[in-house]
């Protein structure tokens, strides 16, 4: 195991690659009751979305530890789930089979792309500035999702964000496990970040006790203690296969033309969120934990993507939306996993989630907050080491890093920046220092946003 994946060469253990799996899968277990609760709406059976979504997150995490041995975690992308649902269902009309096949085809096409040159080019060309700027981006983006998930931050209709009910059970017991995971990382405690998870959990049982934290089932807000400890599977997928229902699919349509014209529209849309949604996850936690080669590159790139297009193409075979790298895998890379084995510790709870999912189903989203905030504290840095002096390299930087957050997408965060990138250089006259891909990233981005978006 040691020799497979390099735990000595990257200054790792098994024990320390195991708590950084748990993390992992801590902060990112809320899919297994989000994506089903989302999907179901579009006419899909929540059960089998339950167990479709636990076959696409293993499959794609396994293929991303043996065969890239990066320690990222996979599961169907929140924002894509929603896209599928209430967009092309809801919004367009078509049926959710006919979604899945777009997602099927969009997987066939990664794993193309992910062959050949073309995506881990695109990774490369992106200059280091700016790959900076993007890290830390993410570290606002996945703290923002963090303090949502706790109710510390709201929605308002007159401020756009607001703060929370700071006093009720959920956002206080979200900021005391921050400050719990601040003070244990502090004092160097290994496996604090995942301590303060489960201390803030094991407070919101105590609160439950005595009354501070209500139960309402109606509201959304459940129980904190396990209703049982082992569950049978949540049903075999039937649905699985279903993006091959061709005659479902095609009874939508009046002609051939309208069927493929739509098809390749939404396939697209589902494509381009979900490349650069990847992208940005894999350069921004890599080149947080000092992954990245001395030419500023990952390695195993390609074998990265490719993981990340067949867990795509599997996953709507299974029954769920697009599978895509999670940025919650940033929360196991500071808890100190390096190598692919953090992701097979990851797939095997998602595993075990069959089994035991009344226990990962009662940990509070308000529970794994903190430990998001405060990864989104420690990716921050990156921001840090921009070249401020040179407008040219530190505006497109913090324009990728405002807009994330600001924006709600990774995708867009990436896109804003290589475009100012691109025109800022161009304009001051230093059109030279920009390479190929990113003037053809930018006129596609320029495109999108003109004639798709």
């Amino acid at each position: 195991m040691s020799d497979f994946f390099k735990l000595k060469e990257r200054g790792t253990d098994v024990k320390t690659e195991f708590l950084a799996g748990l993390t992992t899968f801590m902060t990112m277990a809320y899919i297994l009751a989000v994506n089903p609760s989302i999907l179901s709406a579009s006419g899909m059976p929540q059960a089998e979305v339950f167990t479709a979504t636990v076959i696409a997150s293993v499959v794609g995490t396994l293929a991303m530890a043996f065969l890239a041995n990066l320690p990222f975690a996979l599961a169907p992308g929140m924002g894509l789930n929603a896209f599928l649902t209430y967009t092309i269902v809801f919004g367009m009309g078509y049926t959710w089979q006919f979604a899945l096949l777009a997602v099927f085809i969009e997987g066939l096409v990664f794993i193309i792309l992910s062959v050949t040159p073309v995506r881990e080019a695109m990774m490369n060309s992106i200059p280091q500035n700016l790959k900076y700027g993007i890290a830390a981006g993410i570290g606002l983006f996945i703290a923002l999702i963090g303090l949502e998930n706790a109710g510390v931050v709201i929605a308002s209709a007159s401020t756009a964000v607001d703060l929370g009910n700071i006093t009720a059970a959920g956002p206080c017991l979200a900021l005391v496990g921050l400050l719990i995971i601040g003070i244990l990382h502090h004092k160097k405690v290994k496996g604090a970040i995942l301590i303060g998870i489960f201390a803030t959990w094991i407070l919101g049982i105590l609160a439950q006790l005595i009354g501070w934290y209500k139960v309402d089932i109606e509201a959304g807000v459940y129980s904190l203690i396990p209703s049982g400890i082992i569950s049978l599977p949540s049903g075999i997928p039937t649905i699985g296969g279903a993006c091959f229902d061709f005659a479902t699919i095609r009874s939508s349509f009046a002609t051939t033309g309208d069927f493929i014209l739509n098809l390749f529209v939404i396939m697209f849309s589902f494509m381009f969120v979900d490349i650069f949604d990847t992208m940005g996850t894999l350069i921004g936690v890599a080149t947080k934990s000092n992954m990245l080669d001395e030419n500023g590159k990952l390695p195993k790139t390609k074998e990265a993507l490719l993981a990340d297009a067949i867990a795509t193409s599997v996953g709507a075979i299974a029954g769920t939306s697009t599978t895509t790298t999670f940025v919650e895998s940033s929360a196991g890379v500071a808890q100190g996993g390096r190598t692919g084995l953090t992701a097979v510790f990851v797939a095997g709870f998602f595993i075990l989630s069959l089994f035991f999912s009344p226990i990962f189903l009662a940990i509070p989203s308000f529970a794994t907050a903190p430990a998001l905030i405060f990864v989104g504290f420690l990716m921050l840095e990156s921001i840090m080491k921009v070249e401020y002096e040179n407008v040219t390299e530190a505006l497109p930087a913090y324009i990728a890093c405002i807009a994330m957050p600001f924006c709600y997408s990774i995708s867009t965060g990436i896109s804003f920046g290589i475009i100012s990138y691109v025109v800022i250089n161009a304009c001051c006259g230093k059109a030279k220092k920009i390479n190929l891909v990113m003037w053809i990233l930018c006129a596609i981005f320029v495109a999108y946003y003109i004639f798709v978006k």
